[in-house]
C-alpha cells in the first residue's frame, strides 16, 4: 500500500485512479470527464482547490491523451500540493480576459461526448454546455463506480478515522453531565475531535431528552438533566480528507426499564444489519435486516430514515443502504449502519458504525460498545 503525505496519498494512487477512470469512460462511451473542485477532484488528483467564479477544471480524455488542468494563473498555488506535477499532467493556466471554456474545448476533439461531475456549479456548467453546443451528460456512472470501491489507501484512512472517533466517544464521561447545556458538551467534543487526530469537526449532534427524537438535531442551549437519554453523533475528516461518523446513545443515570428494553432491540437490529452486510447481497437487504427486526418489535414507525450511507471523501456518498436500492455490494464498499428509534416529545436512540465490505463479510472500523451507555 502506498504511503500518504500530509495532504494526499502518493502519486501512484492517483495515477491508478485516472487509468481506471479512462477504462470506465470508454465502457460508458464517453470521450472526456470534466471535473471541477470538490471531492471528485480530490479523489482523482489529490487537489483540495476550491471552486470560485473563475473556472478550475480537470479534463480527462478517454483516448489516452494526457489529462489537463485548466486553472486561473492566480490559483496556481492551489494546485501545488496535488499530484498533478508528479503525474505529468498538462497545466493550462489562464488570465482574466481569456475564455476558459474555450480553453477546455481546445483540449478535446470536435463533437466530444463530455460528462461532468454532479456537483459542478451551474456557473460553469452552462458556459461549458454553450461551448460544446449541447448539455453534457452526468459523470455519475464513472465517478460512482470509482469512488464506491475503496482502495487500500482509502481503507487505511477510514480505519484511522474510525479509531480516532472511537477515542472521542471513550471520553464522553468527561463531557456529558447533568447541568451542562448541549452546546457546552458539543464545544468540548469539538475540541476532542481535533485532539484525537482529526483535522476538524465536521458535525457534532448532541440530542438530549426530547431533542434526541429529532435525528438531525444539532445542539441547543437546553440543559441536560439527570435521567436524560442523549444521542451523540459525531465525525470529521482525518488526513487526507476521509471522514469518520459514529453515533452512540448515552443515559445519565439508570434508565427506565422500558427505555433499556427498547434500546436493546435497537442494538439487535444494528447487529443484524452488520451481519447481513457482505458481498453479493443488495443494499436494500441490509436495510431490511434492521428494519424488519424493528418492525416485528413494534417500532417500525419509530425508524424514520434509511439504514446507512456511503462515506469517504464525503460524509454522505454512494452506496445508500435504503429500501429500493438493488445495488449489489462488493468488497471495498464503505458505508454506515445506523438504525434509530425516535419517540416524539420523549427521547430517541441511534447506533452507528462505519463498515467496509470484505471478501466474506464486513469489517467495522468502530469498536465502542453498542448498547445504551450509562454515565
Amino acid at each position: 500500500m502506498s504511503s500518504h503525505t500530509e495532504s494526499r496519498f502518493a502519486a501512484d494512487v492517483y495515477g491508478e485512479r485516472l487509468e481506471r477512470a479512462v477504462e470506465l469512460m470508454r465502457a460508458a462511451h464517453l470521450d472526456a470527464l470534466l471535473i471541477t473542485p470538490g471531492p471528485d477532484l480530490r479523489y482523482l488528483i489529490g487537489s483540495s482547490a476550491q471552486s470560485f467564479e473563475r473556472l478550475t477544471c480537470l479534463v480527462i480524455p478517454a483516448d489516452g491523451a494526457t489529462p489537463s488542468v485548466v486553472i486561473p494563473k492566480l490559483e496556481l498555488a492551489a494546485l501545488a500540493g496535488s499530484a498533478a506535477g508528479e503525474l505529468g499532467l498538462s497545466v493550462l493556466d489562464w488570465v482574466d480576459g481569456v475564455d476558459p471554456y474555450q480553453v477546455v474545448k481546445s483540449t478535446l476533439h470536435a463533437g466530444s461526448r463530455i460528462a461532468v461531475a454532479d456537483a459542478m456549479p451551474a456557473l460553469h456548467l452552462i458556459p461549458l454546455a454553450t461551448s460544446f453546443s449541447g448539455l453534457p451528460v452526468s459523470a455519475t456512472p464513472v465517478l460512482r463506480d470509482l469512488r464506491m470501491i475503496k482502495d487500500a489507501a482509502e481503507i487505511d484512512a477510514l480505519r484511522r478515522a474510525g479509531a480516532a472517533i472511537d477515542r472521542v466517544h471513550a471520553r464522553m464521561g468527561e463531557f456529558l453531565r447533568a447541568g451542562r447545556t448541549e452546546a457546552q458538551v458539543a464545544a468540548d467534543i469539538t475540541d476532542a475531535i481535533v485532539a484525537e487526530g482529526h483535522t476538524g469537526a465536521e458535525f457534532v449532534i448532541v440530542g438530549s431528552g426530547p431533542h434526541g427524537a429529532d435525528p438531525h438535531h444539532m445542539v441547543s442551549d437546553r440543559v441536560i438533566e439527570a435521567g436524560d437519554v442523549v444521542v451523540v453523533d459525531i465525525g470529521g475528516p482525518v488526513d487526507p480528507g476521509y471522514f469518520s461518523d459514529s453515533t452512540r446513545t448515552y443515559v445519565l443515570g439508570d434508565p427506565a426499564p422500558e427505555t433499556a428494553e427498547r434500546c436493546a432491540v435497537l442494538e439487535q437490529a444494528q447487529a443484524a444489519a452488520v451481519a447481513a452486510a457482505r458481498p453479493g447481497v443488495t443494499a436494500e437487504s441490509v436495510d431490511a435486516a434492521a428494519r424488519d427486526l424493528l418492525r416485528e418489535a413494534g417500532f417500525g414507525d419509530a425508524f424514520v430514515h434509511r439504514t446507512g450511507h456511503g462515506i469517504g471523501l464525503s460524509v454522505h456518498e454512494e452506496p445508500y443502504i435504503v429500501a429500493g436500492n438493488d445495488l449489489v455490494l462488493r468488497p471495498g464498499m464503505a458505508f454506515s449502519i445506523e438504525p434509530g428509534i425516535y419517540f416524539r416529545g420523549a427521547w430517541g436512540a441511534r447506533i452507528e458504525d462505519i463498515v467496509i465490505v470484505t471478501d466474506d463479510g464486513c469489517e467495522s472500523v468502530n469498536a465502542r460498545p453498542h448498547g445504551l451507555t450509562v454515565l
